[in-house]
């Protein structure tokens, strides 16, 4: 199950007031801070699940959904966090050092 909150809802409707509405793919990126669930624009295939919510369609392909629900996307004045049962890495542990990850 993929939960998008009032006020991420909102937040996205906002955003396609004067676009063309496409899905929102949630999806899980790596940098230097670790693993993390992200969003982004992108077409449906068909290895994905999806969850519509006020008109606009969630999609997460649906392995990583079956790891990873229930998803949560919340919004704060600080931007979208999105949560999930999964146990995501931390990154690496020498931030900033030269020759580390992150340099």
């Amino acid at each position: 199950m993929i939960d998008v909150t009032i006020a991420a809802q909102e937040q996205v409707q906002a955003y396609f007031v004067d676009k063309e509405v496409l899905p929102v793919r949630i999806f899980v990126t790596s940098g230097c801070g670790g693993s993390q669930l992200a969003m982004a624009l992108d077409e449906k295939k068909d290895t994905d699940r999806a969850y519509s919510h006020n008109g606009v369609e969630y999609v997460m392909d649906q392995e990583l959904l079956e790891q990873a629900q229930p998803v949560r996307i919340d919004y704060s004045g600080k931007g979208f966090s999105l949560e999930s049962s999964l146990n995501l890495s931390s990154g690496c542990s020498s931030c900033g050092t030269k020759g580390s990850c992150c340099s």
